[in-house]
């Protein structure tokens, strides 16, 4: 079998997915990335070792060329069936911003997983379901990460208090800066949503994730987590690995729109 990396942004989405599972199968609990099913969901201990398997075993799957289509398949299919069936239907029992930022979190693994979709779907996918694995898919995949970013921002509004409390303290102006990111989150996601400067702004919403991870998570984690901030920390990383593979995407898509190129 021949390995296959397609770009920088796959290769860390795939490692990072490998190691939610292994997380999984050692816990015997849904990780983080997940909403846990409720407890009166039948089966619910072995549907958490069946989410740890689908993210190893694609995750391992994702970086062979053989296994590549039908790895991205899965995932695209679980984490779409997952938003349909558990993120949806709670978001809509129990409306509130705290559901919305987990059916987002979602939304933007999905993205990921349907851009791998598009990528390395074989030709049946594409005569079959052109609409999801073509240029349309692809096109639905980013406006869908868009849509998790602006939800994104929003909770950073939301949550004021709680986000002005993870700005770093040796940063001055913690308000502002929540204020600050809450509306780059949001102007990126409509960037992307309408194609306007959307390679630059998926680009730097990768930057602005991994810069969260780097400065709020990984001190907390060096300090020594609580089962929450290690939580927070994953789902962090997951996120950033994820918009990396639709930053990614836009290879070959000019920075800037035709109309202002200089001639």
């Amino acid at each position: 079998m021949t390995i296959r990396v397609a770009s920088i942004g796959h290769a860390i989405f795939a490692v990072t997915l490998i190691g939610l599972g292994i997380m999984g199968l050692i816990t015997g609990a849904f990780t983080p990335v997940w909403l846990p099913a409720p407890r009166s969901t039948p089966a619910r201990e072995i549907l958490a070792y069946a989410s740890a398997l689908v993210c190893l075993l694609p995750g391992i799957g994702l970086l062979w060329r053989r296994s590549a289509a039908a790895a991205a398949r899965v995932l695209f299919g679980t984490f779409l069936a997952w938003l349909l069936l558990v993120d949806l239907p709670a978001l809509l029992l129990h409306p509130g911003m705290d559901l919305t930022w987990a059916l987002a979190k979602t939304a933007t693994l999905l993205s990921a997983a349907w851009v791998l979709y598009v990528w390395f779907g074989s030709d049946g996918d594409r005569r079959r379901l052109g609409f999801v694995a073509g240029a349309t898919g692809l096109r639905v995949a980013r406006s869908l990460y868009g849509l998790a970013l602006m939800v994104f921002g929003i909770a950073h509004f939301t949550y004021l208090a709680r986000t002005t409390s993870m700005v770093p303290g040796w940063l001055p102006w913690h308000l502002a800066w929540a204020y600050f990111f809450g509306c780059t989150f949001i102007a990126a996601g409509v960037a992307v949503i309408i194609g306007v400067y959307a390679r630059l702004a998926a680009v730097l919403s990768v930057v602005q994730l991994a810069m969260f991870t780097a400065l709020v998570w990984v001190p907390v984690i060096v300090s020594g987590p609580s089962a929450s901030d290690w939580g927070e920390f994953v789902v962090s990383w997951a996120l950033t690995a994820a918009a990396w593979v639709v930053a990614d995407s836009y290879r070959g898509v000019p920075r800037v729109p035709p109309w202002e190129s200089p001639s």
